[in-house]
């Protein structure tokens, strides 16, 4: 809806709302400051899941950091967890874990899941988060979509938030995909902009020169649109399943 809304050429009219919340997909930094630039109704990113039935962190009206989920919401702790239980330092993502008063207590007939999700009043999210100095997260992806390239740990969504600065890109998802020696190395999937254009080494120059060497996309797939559920989130384990069906 934000794309959609950017793109258009005729504004809508904004002027009966204070404020928009955003979830579901975090807010690249590039659109969250172009909306504001343009619309000048401010939005608020933020995070809550099923498990705790209400959101547990969140940037506040009049006190936003662009690209980042905000703070944690009163009466919510958060920690982030490496791969062996312990803390995470600034600065390196780790697996998010929530402890508050709206915790659900179990799934329903799933005790597996419910073992690896509630793990002693603390939830355990299933997202992957980066804590900054000023004790605001920002989102690495999906601990099931966090790539290792080259032994160090890739988050997708921060290279799709780097193509879609790129003034052609409309949207973009990242998988990994193995190469020739079985090694795994980053793929994305790009919408273009209607009436936009940009071949794979431009987009591929665009990446690196704006984060580490290893991060930037090995290929790239220009396609129409990307597969997304019904509330808008982009489903890459459809991309997934689809570069593993090919012969």
């Amino acid at each position: 809806l934000i794309n959609k809304m950017l793109e258009s050429e005729t504004d809508a009219d904004l002027s009966s709302l204070r404020f928009m919340w955003s979830a579901g997909e975090a807010l690249p930094r590039e659109l969250h400051q172009r909306w504001d630039a343009r619309f000048g109704v401010p939005i608020i990113d933020g995070i809550g899941s099923p498990e705790m039935l209400h959101s547990f962190m969140s940037n506040l009206p009049g006190r936003v950091r662009y690209g980042t989920t905000g703070w944690p919401v009163p009466g919510y702790d958060i920690e982030l967890r490496g791969e062996h239980g312990g803390d995470v330092p600034d600065g390196e993502p780790g697996d998010l874990y929530i402890h508050g008063p709206s915790a659900a207590m179990m799934y329903w007939g799933n005790r597996q899941k419910t073992r690896e999700t509630f793990q002693g009043g603390w939830t355990k999210s299933g997202d992957k988060y980066v804590r900054n100095a000023d004790g605001t997260y920002t989102y690495s992806g999906r601990s099931d979509d966090m790539l290792k390239v080259s032994g160090i740990y890739v988050s997708p969504f921060e290279v799709e938030a780097t193509l879609v600065e790129h003034p052609a890109v409309l949207e973009a998802a990242v998988i990994g995909v193995p190469d020739a020696e079985g090694l795994t190395k980053t793929k994305a999937f790009v919408v273009l902009k209607p009436g936009a254009h940009a071949d794979e080494a431009e987009l591929k120059a665009f990446v690196k020169e704006r984060l580490a060497p290893y991060k930037y996309p090995r290929q790239i797939a220009f396609v129409a649109e990307l597969p997304k559920t019904a509330t808008g989130k982009v489903q890459r384990f459809k991309l997934r399943e689809a570069e593993n069906a090919k012969p």
